[in-house]
């Protein structure tokens, strides 16, 4: 607990964010209703919250980054077919999203990052995969290189790190490239650390 000076901080710092909070949601409410597009987004969470993002990206409100995810992929069983609808969704609502930043000549100016928390096992349990190191991310954009960065892991038992994957790129220095080329930030402060960066992207 604060006192004294100290509590009178905290309660402007809160105070500031409560007015920035609803002056941000009074700019919001005016994003759905300036946004056009030819694109028929899929009907699914994500596709609905690619499109929101788009709406508030066509807006010019200065924001750099949006996130949104799609949970589901802890697939300790049922996997086959429930991987197979994930990614699918996941597929169709990142095509209209690029789609919808083409229509509206915002493609070579974005960067859409999909990656993924944690990685699965090599070996079943029976129906799924147990948790995992290792795991892919994909880069997408206009200004990106394309192509596969890294090999594909050996799924050799003596090329295994107890029975995962052995991965050959650090998640850190796709996140260092991307910070230090794309949004011209300082990695090493984000990061924790210096990592070689990686030239998927156009310079």
């Amino acid at each position: 607990m604060y006192g004294g000076s100290g509590a009178d901080m905290v309660r402007e710092f809160i105070r500031q964010t409560g007015v920035g909070a609803y002056q941000g949601a009074d700019i919001l409410k005016t994003a759905p209703e300036n946004y056009q597009s030819n694109i028929e987004y899929a009907d699914s969470p994500m596709a609905n919250n690619l499109k929101d993002a788009a709406q508030v990206m066509f807006s010019d409100f200065g924001t750099r980054i949006f996130y949104t995810q799609r949970g589901s992929f802890d697939t300790h069983s049922g996997e086959v077919t429930t991987h197979s609808k994930l990614i699918r969704e996941v597929s169709d609502a990142v095509y209209d999203f690029q789609s919808d930043l083409d229509e509206h000549e915002y493609g070579g100016s974005n960067l859409t990052v999909i990656f993924t928390e944690f990685g699965r096992r090599i070996k079943d349990n029976g129906s799924g995969t147990d948790h995992g190191s290792g795991g892919v991310a994909f880069v997408i954009g206009d200004s990106v290189n394309g192509g596969l960065y890294g090999e594909f892991p050996s799924l050799a038992p003596k090329d295994q790190v107890e029975g995962d994957m052995k991965f050959n790129n650090d998640f850190r220095s796709t996140y260092t490239t991307i910070l230090d080329d794309w949004l011209d930030l300082d990695a090493p402060e984000i990061v924790n650390g210096t990592f070689e960066k990686m030239d998927f992207l156009r310079s």
